[in-house]
């Protein structure tokens, strides 16, 4: 299994954005991500660092792979 790098909530989003996905509005400590199309939400915890099962297990919900957000992280 790969690991992930440890990273902001921040980043996460910024990531997310690259693939698509929108702002949709923020919910306490919580980033809500839509996209058109997609049958599902992700709520990304603004936190300095996420806990990998958390990203890893956002990365599954928005259809990704991990070298898919590899790339975007990198871009």
């Amino acid at each position: 299994m790969q690991r992930l790098p440890a990273i902001s909530g921040r980043e996460v989003v910024s990531a997310f954005q690259l693939a698509g996905w929108q702002v949709a509005r923020q919910s306490g400590s919580h980033i809500i991500l839509t996209k058109t199309g997609a049958p599902v939400a992700l709520s990304v915890p603004n936190h300095q660092v996420i806990a990998r099962g958390t990203l890893r297990s956002l990365i599954r919900k928005a259809g990704l792979t991990l070298d898919d957000f590899q790339e975007l992280l990198e871009r």
